[in-house]
């Protein structure tokens, strides 16, 4: 029932503990039929195939309901589009209960432009709790704190299952996964009818040289940690998948990469735009990510890659229970007889210490470098983040002092505060923006800068203030590439509020020529 199900999203969205959102999800599918809680399930992980909900159609429906100027200044102070048409809209008749399955099917059967009239009738039949529920459903933006793998996680201690395995198993199954529900309470476990399927990758912890110090050097191997995504290349039964490191397939936007996957296996890698040795920035490769097809131009000027880091399957058999200096010495082997044009290993760091490790850390031969990967040599492959095996030791962020020029409301648990910013740094005279954040800061410091906000507005532009520019913050970000879609001619790769600088005035913040100082040269 819708009810059930909404009452699922505000559980999870006021349980901020991973252990509480657990809880409420085996609980539901404890409780829940099928084929509810599967769909359920789907919604969680963004697996249901729905007509497109857009906002522009939902601001057209509450247009016709509600007059514009309140309900511009609701959404002002609400700040989520599906929460404010749920609180705001004029119930009609009374409230009526639904099964989950019936709305989902409806959304799905239901043509362009029949749609809008189907759900202003849904919506005048409905509470706000459920309102808000269906438009999330609707339009596929859940925001509750709930990842896909965690969604599935609850699914596994519902069960006693294995996660791994139902990791395995999901790209060959659809909603609402009955026969996942079967095997959790003790029937048959499914067979999965997906061809080159994604295995759960393995991930690393954060560390550094104080960390390392209580390990012994000679039990690990390192090699650079690149900047591009992570990526599963599988070549299996003339079927080739090149996934995300969330298991999303992006084989269409890689084609090339895709022809040179001449191999009967599954690798791990990092997915590069590189041009002959060079690796390029992080921003060529986000021109070709999310695209459904690529141009032969852009094929021509931004030439994808792998780099190999680890070896799953080869020819059938299955390395992840083996070492990581076997699987290693495998690939080695292995990636000899691919085209080293589109294909390549990433390389092993020579090193006997932990300082020599620091050295090389901090004069990385590329500026796309991010930092390193360090591997216990005994590790078998394991999916998910698995403590003690894998280690990141990132580069130290860049920092900037800049000032506060701008600031919008937040969405879901923030849509009370002022929590996405931007912020400038001086050029002459003048302030210039040169990037927004909306992370970094702790709850204490976000209250703070909200109140700062509030107090110091100057003018607005819709749901966006201007500030008096007199607040200095601290921001770290990972890298910095030329922008010409930016006035200030450069983009920021995750910037965020490190630090609250109330002892530094304004005038004393960094100048655009301190950052423009900081590109890598071409």
């Amino acid at each position: 029932m819708i009810g059930a199900f909404a009452h699922l999203l505000e559980r999870l969205a006021f349980t901020p503990q991973r252990k509480g959102k657990l809880a409420h999800l085996v609980g539901y599918f404890r409780t829940r039929p099928d084929p509810e809680r599967g769909l359920a399930l789907a919604a969680l992980t963004g697996d249901l195939e729905l007509r497109a909900v857009t906002p522009s159609l939902l601001r057209g429906l509450v247009a016709e309901r509600v007059d514009a100027e309140l309900f511009a200044l609701s959404y002002d102070f609400v700040g989520d589009l599906a929460e404010t048409i749920a609180l705001i809209w004029p119930e009609e008749r009374g409230a009526q209960e639904l099964p989950l399955a019936d709305l989902i099917e409806e959304l799905q059967r239901t043509g362009k432009t029949a749609l809008p009239a189907v759900i202003a009738t849904r919506l005048d039949r409905m509470t706000p709790s459920q309102r808000y529920a269906y438009l999330k459903l609707a339009t596929g933006g859940l925001r509750v704190g709930v990842s896909a793998r965690l969604a599935r996680q609850a699914l596994a201690e519902f069960g006693g299952l294995d996660l791994p395995e139902i990791e395995e198993l999901w790209h060959g199954l659809v909603p609402p996964y009955t026969e996942l529900f079967v095997w959790a309470e003790g029937g048959a476990k499914p067979v999965s009818a997906a061809r080159a399927p994604f295995r759960p990758v393995m991930l690393s912890t954060p560390t550094d040289l104080e960390a390392l110090q209580d390990l012994a050097p000679d039990e690990f191997l390192a090699e650079w940690k690149w900047d591009g995504i992570r990526v599963q290349a599988v070549s299996e039964a003339g079927t080739r998948k090149l996934y995300s490191r969330t298991g999303d397939d992006i084989s269409a936007a890689f084609p090339d990469v895709i022809a040179a996957m001449d191999f009967e296996g599954a690798v791990d890698g990092e997915l590069l735009i590189r041009r002959g040795a060079e690796v390029a920035p992080f921003s060529d490769l986000q021109t070709r990510l999310g695209r459904k097809t690529v141009s032969r131009k852009l094929l021509e000027s931004h030439p994808a890659t792998l780099r190999l880091y680890d070896l799953l399957i080869w020819e059938g058999r299955d390395w992840r229970s083996e070492p990581f200096a076997a699987r290693r010495l495998a690939l080695e082997q292995t990636v000899a007889g691919l085209d080293p044009a589109r294909i390549d290993l990433s390389a092993l760091l020579p090193f006997d210490n932990w300082k020599v490790l620091a050295a090389l850390r901090a004069n990385p031969p590329e500026p796309v470098i991010e930092g390193l990967m360090i591997k216990r040599r005994t590790s078998p492959y394991l999916g998910g983040r698995i403590k003690g095996h894998w280690f990141k030791w990132k580069r130290d962020p860049m920092l900037v002092d800049a000032v506060l020029l701008y600031a919008q409301r937040g969405h879901g648990k923030r849509s009370g505060y002022y929590s996405d910013f931007t912020f400038g740094l001086w050029d002459g005279d003048q302030l210039v923006p040169v990037g927004k954040a909306y992370f970094g800061f702790t709850d204490e410091e976000l209250r703070a800068l909200d109140r700062f906000v509030r107090n110091n507005t100057v003018d607005r532009f819709g749901p966006v203030r201007a500030v008096e520019p007199t607040k200095v913050v601290e921001v770290a970000f990972e890298g910095l590439n030329r922008s010409t879609r930016h006035k200030s001619g450069v983009a920021m790769r995750f910037p965020r509020i490190s630090r609250l600088r109330d002892d530094k005035p304004a005038k004393e913040a960094d100048h655009l020529s301190a950052l423009l100082a900081m590109l890598p040269e071409r």
